[in-house]
């Protein structure tokens, strides 16, 4: 056996490892071997050191393999899609595996990339020390500011950057904004002023460009949000309710937390184990929008859906996560929408608008208000730091503002 043959028998081995650790079943892990092994012969053969592999190598690997099975089968797989998928899955495990970090971190090859990556590594650090902000809120800024600087290429060099003006900054805008919702567009103008702005204090541009970004107007509580109606949430929570398998007493708890407590997406895919209290009947709660703890009454029919799936439904994994996939590799959910969509479905709902979890949040904030809780308290409930957050859900119980409404006087009436 050579020594490259050698060597890749010795990667699959710890390759098989992961996978049994992981928890994937046998036949699966067969299977991403035997993918695993192939690419590791293509990148013998093509003398690409493992250590030096780029996602463009697996790229070309998988559309060299989709042309050796035409040229066997005289066709492309009926499948094409799904098998280019699993195949990538198994090439990206493996690389993850071996190489820790993958995809890897772009290298900038010219003066102004690794310029322009500098200045996008300052700006997150300085969102994060100097302004406090929540992850996801700096990734936001620092990919719309990553984005800009790609767009001006060598017009943002640190010889040309400080003569950048606002006739790039307009053109940059038109061509982003074209395909996007008038909100959407404020939003990117909002993230470019942040960049711009970072940019003028520190010295990169001469010019005070933020200042000159023109975003649409966009009115306060002009929009109605998204809520589902109670007894939507009572068919599709019953619905989950009879499904007695590990993904339904996942879901099920997953959802009585939503309409419980109005949670947001992330704020219940990355509630941990230590985040229940079971001593004091406490659920601890990390808001994924202003990074504060909340702690909230562990409702009792949320405590005993959430025990019934840590008994029989949850796999084995040393993730501290609650709610976990129900296939290898046992890691936390990634985002609820997929699941939202599927019960809703299957409870034949098909409700209008938005329907991920923020119509559970609306639906709740309905609940309270129609319950005469004070605004002061739903806000707390659902992490809001000020009144303003709330104001907007008030449009929402439209059966009480009736009930409030004022007669028009008869001489103001059209005639």
């Amino acid at each position: 056996m050579s020594s490259a043959q050698s060597c890749n028998e010795s990667l699959l081995s710890v390759f098989e490892v992961h996978l049994r650790t992981e928890g994937y079943s046998q036949n699966n892990s067969r299977v991403y071997i035997a993918q695993a092994r192939r690419f590791l012969e293509y990148l013998t053969k093509h003398n690409i050191a493992v250590a030096d592999t780029e996602l463009t190598d697996v790229s070309k690997y998988l559309c060299n393999e989709r042309q050796r099975y035409r040229r066997t089968h005289g066709h492309l797989p009926k499948s094409g899609y799904c098998m280019g998928s699993a195949q990538a899955s198994s090439l990206h495990t493996l690389m993850r595996v071996i190489r820790g970090q993958w995809p890897p971190t772009a290298v900038p090859s010219t003066p102004t990339e690794e310029f322009q990556q500098q200045i996008c590594q300052e700006y997150a650090q300085w969102l994060l020390t100097d302004r406090g902000l929540a992850m996801e809120t700096i990734s936001g800024r620092r990919n719309e500011g990553e984005r800009f600087l790609r767009w001006l290429g060598e017009r943002g060099s640190s010889v040309r950057m400080p003569d950048l003006g606002c006739e790039l900054v307009d053109a940059y805008l038109t061509a982003r904004a074209s395909t996007l919702s008038r909100r959407s567009r404020k939003l990117i103008s909002c993230l470019l002023r942040s960049f711009l702005g970072y940019l003028y204090s520190t010295g990169r541009i001469t010019r005070d460009l933020a200042r000159l970004v023109i975003a649409p107007k966009l009115y306060a509580l002009e929009t109605i949000p998204s809520a589902f109606r109670d007894e939507e949430v009572r068919a599709i929570i019953e619905t989950v309710r009879q499904d007695r398998s590990p993904k339904g007493l996942r879901d099920y708890a997953i959802l009585l937390l939503l309409d419980s407590y109005g949670l947001r997406d992330l704020e219940v895919v990355r509630l941990q184990l230590e985040d229940v209290d079971w001593r004091t009947d406490r659920l601890y709660i990390r808001r994924s929008k202003t990074g504060n703890e909340s702690i909230l009454p562990l409702l009792s029919c949320v405590g005993e859906a959430i025990l019934a799936y840590l008994r029989d439904g949850r796999p084995k994994t040393s993730g501290r996560e609650i709610f976990i996939r129900t296939v290898a590799p046992y890691r936390r959910l990634s985002s609820l929408y997929q699941m939202i969509q599927s019960r809703l479905t299957q409870a034949n709902i098909h409700p209008a608008g938005k329907h991920g979890a923020h119509a559970f949040r609306h639906a709740r904030a309905v609940s309270l208000l129609r319950a005469n809780v004070p605004l002061k308290q739903i806000g707390d409930i659902l992490g809001h730091r000020s009144a303003a957050s709330t104001m907007i859900y008030l449009k929402l119980a439209t059966a009480d503002l009736r009930a409030v409404a004022l007669e028009i006087p008869e001489e103001v009436k059209p005639s």
